[in-house]
C-alpha cells in the first residue's frame, strides 16, 4: 500500500530536522564543543540542541500514528490539515526556544500546537481502530 501523504511530510519533517541539525553542528563547530555545551555554558548551542531534540521526540509518534491512520482509510483533507499544523507547529517552536524567555509566543504555540496535533491525531487513530479491533476481537471468541 502507497502512502503518498505521510511520505510527503515525513520528507518535510527530514528535511526541517536535518536543518535543526546542522544548526547545532555548525555552533557546536565553532564553539569546539564536542558532546555537551563547553565551558561556560554556551547557551546558543543549548537552544539549537534542544530545538533538534525537542522535534526529535515528538515528530516521530506523530509520524507513526499519522502513518497508521493514512493505510487505515483516514480521511486525507484530516491528514493535510494536521500535517500542516504540525509544521507550522515545530516551525513556531523551533524560532520561539529562547534560553531566558519561557513565555516567547512562538514557544506557546508550538508547544501547545504540537500537543494539541497529536491529542488530534491519536483521538482519530483510536476512532478508526475501533471497527476492526472489535470485529477482531468478536471473532477471536466466537
Amino acid at each position: 500500500m502507497q502512502m503518498p501523504i505521510t511520505l510527503m511530510y515525513a520528507s518535510l519533517f527530514a528535511i526541517f530536522a536535518l536543518y535543526l541539525s546542522f544548526g547545532a553542528g555548525s555552533v557546536r563547530g565553532k564553539s569546539g564543543a564536542s558532546i555537551m555545551f563547553g565551558e561556560p555554558i554556551n547557551m546558543a548551542l543549548a537552544e539549537k540542541v534542544r530545538r533538534h531534540q525537542n522535534f526529535l521526540e515528538y515528530v516521530p509518534m506523530f509520524l507513526i500514528v499519522f502513518a497508521a491512520i493514512e493505510i487505515n482509510g483516514g480521511s486525507s483533507w484530516f491528514l493535510f490539515a494536521v500535517g500542516d499544523l504540525l509544521l507550522i507547529a515545530r516551525i513556531a517552536h523551533a524560532i520561539g526556544l529562547k534560553h531566558d524567555n519561557m513565555s516567547h509566543i512562538g514557544r506557546l504555540i508550538g508547544a501547545g500546537g504540537t500537543a494539541l496535533v497529536t491529542l488530534v491525531i491519536a483521538i482519530y487513530g483510536l476512532y478508526l481502530s475501533i471497527g476492526p479491533v472489535t470485529k477482531l476481537t468478536v471473532a477471536m471468541f466466537s
